[in-house]
Formats: structure tokens, sequence, C-alpha cells
């Protein structure tokens, strides 16, 4: 991100991009390291209608500025994305919560794990990450990571997919297996 401390602000609510496609849809929120964006608006504009004001907005003092820093091939459309930073609830931490699973949520959550497992270049994580976490709760990453011969960064990308269905908490260092991810793990004890 640009400028974190001016998005976090509200100074900077628009972004250009260049883009064979849209890579955000209005009405979505997006994770990124300033925090959850919510997207009001993606058009495709001409370089000619960018306007100061707009390159205000995005955290240039010109149009001018703002196109010789636009990222991606001169020749693909110009995108125009209106944000703002999103402050309400993090839905996965109320899905983090949900530790009544019936059969078709175990089957589904499984379902996600083994497609995870599969498009994994290193082979099956899921289930060894998650005892893994649960063993050893708001264990460092780094910790965890080599306690698995992996790398830190690869590591932590993964976790996150996890929280992302709902099944770890992360803690200021470390992580927990949530009530929802333990749930899954004592219904399929066994089975993988």
């Amino acid at each position: 991100m640009r400028d974190k401390a001016a998005v976090e602000a509200g100074q900077i609510t628009l972004t250009f991009r260049r883009w064979k496609r849209p890579q955000v849809l209005p009405g979505r929120l997006y994770r990124t390291v300033v925090g959850r964006l919510a997207v009001d608006a993606v058009d495709t504009v001409p370089a000619r209608s960018i306007t100061r004001a707009d390159a205000v907005r995005a955290g240039y003092p010109s149009a001018a500025a703002l196109l010789r820093e636009l990222p991606g091939e001169p020749g693909l459309p110009i995108y125009r994305v209106e944000f703002h930073l999103y402050d309400g609830p993090d839905e996965r931490d109320d899905l983090a919560q949900a530790a009544d699973l019936s059969p078709t949520d175990v089957e589904m959550i499984t379902a996600r794990l083994d497609r995870l497992d599969r498009a994994s270049a290193i082979g099956p994580w899921t289930r060894q990450t998650l005892e893994l976490i649960a063993a050893h709760p708001e264990r460092r990453a780094p910790d965890l990571a080599a306690m698995v011969g992996r790398e830190r960064d690869p590591f932590k990308l993964d976790v996150r997919k996890l929280k992302n269905l709902g099944l770890t908490i992360s803690f200021p260092v470390g992580y927990r297996v949530s009530p929802r991810g333990q749930a899954w793990l004592t219904a399929t004890q066994g089975s993988r």
C-alpha cells in the first residue's frame, strides 16, 4: 500500500491500476496490510480523464505523477478503484467460534482442506499444521515452521488460509486452534 497512514486516516480513498481485467469487485471486502478495505466502485477510465483531485485522493500531487508511477503494462486498461477502510466486525471471528458442526459442516471443511492439500507443492499440510498449533498454542510462527521443516513466510501464509476457514485464531504472538478447528479435529480424529 502506497501510504498506509493516509489510508488509515481516510485521506487516500482511491487507487488506479492497469489490469487485463478487474482484480477487485464493488461491494467486496479485501484484506490488505492496512486492514480490510471495502471496494465502493471499479471503473475503467482513459488516462486523460484522471484529474488532479483524483490524483490527490490516490496520494499523488498531480495526475502526471500518478500516471508516471502507475503500475502495470502501459497498453492495459486503467481501472479507477474507490474504496474505504472497513472497521466492521471480521466474519472470521464469528466463524471461528461456530463449534457446533453438523456432519455436512465436517464434510465441507474436510473437502476444503483436501483441496488445499492437493494444490500444495509441499504435499498435505493442513491437518499437520492444525495439530501442531493445537499442541503449541501461541508459539512463534518461526518456531512452528522450524518444527515441520518449513520457512516462516510460506508457513504463515498457509495458517492464514486456515484462519479464513475459521479454524485458527491469530494472537500478537502465534496462533491457537479455534473452537471450530478443534471441533473439526475431534470429529475427524483417526479418519485422515
